[in-house]
């Protein structure tokens, strides 16, 4: 790669820029699996719920609309750029709200992807619903996917089957894993140096890494926010390539991966 990167330990490297950009650099065909967590582009100045209190949805420029075509239009440019530093039996994951997931997936056929599975990401702890006028949103979907419709993508079968999963209230010994995952939000440890504020749970990662790569893989996160991403694939001897345009995130995620190190 010619742009240089803006962290790097080991096989962990961290790039400051926008992902198109960063991508466009990225040798076509040299990412094992991609994890994408986009902007749900909901900064409209509305209000919401957060640990019983109400607080602004505001997150940054990064996340305001565009309107529905330039949104979608963003959507597909990424997941296009995406699917060219993909090997042909690589996969991507996306996660998203219904604002943003439905254009994401429809994005994902248009590029040519194949759709493997839709999971519903269950938060026990959900926060409530402000206005009660609406069911209260618990839930996030991920869609797995795979470059090419005609390859074999990686499913570690057993692993998910009859791994420990003592986090999830639903997964049950011995049986297969179900397209709903009863995960918690990040807990208090993971935030201990700052948070991002759409930062998903390791536990979360950990198990879409262990599902769908082996060791020594390539994992790419073009939205690394604080790089939960990065510390999943680290622990699971993966190497990892994170992108994201803000700076202090960056340097959260290295104070993240230098506290891992210390108790790996």
């Amino acid at each position: 790669m010619k742009i240089e990167p803006y962290y790097k330990y080991n096989n962990f490297s961290l790039y400051h820029g926008n992902c198109l950009d960063i991508l466009a650099d990225i040798p076509e065909n040299s990412v094992d699996m991609i994890f994408a967590d986009p902007p749900y582009l909901l900064s409209n100045g509305g209000f919401t719920c957060y640990a019983g209190q109400m607080v602004s949805v505001n997150k940054g420029q990064w996340d305001k609309s565009n309107g529905l075509k330039k949104d979608f239009e963003f959507h597909l440019s990424w997941i296009e750029a995406c699917k060219k530093v993909l090997k042909s039996d690589g996969t991507i994951w996306i996660s998203g709200t219904y604002h943003s997931i439905y254009q994401c997936g429809f994005a994902l056929q248009v590029a040519k992807f194949h759709i493997l599975n839709d999971i519903a990401w269950l938060k026990p702890n959900a926060s409530p619903n402000l206005s009660c006028r609406f069911f209260t949103a618990s839930h996030e979907t991920l869609i797995w996917a795979r470059k090419d419709k005609t390859g074999k993508h990686k499913f570690n079968y057993k692993a998910m089957k009859d791994g420990n999963w003592p986090e999830d209230f639903i997964k049950k010994p011995g049986l297969q894993m179900r397209s709903v995952w009863a995960i918690y939000p990040p807990r208090n440890g993971e935030k201990k140096f700052g948070k991002h504020p759409t930062q998903k749970p390791i536990d979360l990662l950990n198990r879409i890494i262990l599902a769908s790569t082996d060791k020594g893989d390539l994992i790419l996160d073009p939205f690394a926010g604080s790089s939960t991403t990065g510390l999943a694939a680290f622990l699971n001897d993966r190497k990892f390539i994170g992108i994201d345009l803000e700076k202090k995130y960056l340097d959260l995620s290295t104070k993240r991966l230098k506290d891992l190190e210390k108790s790996k």
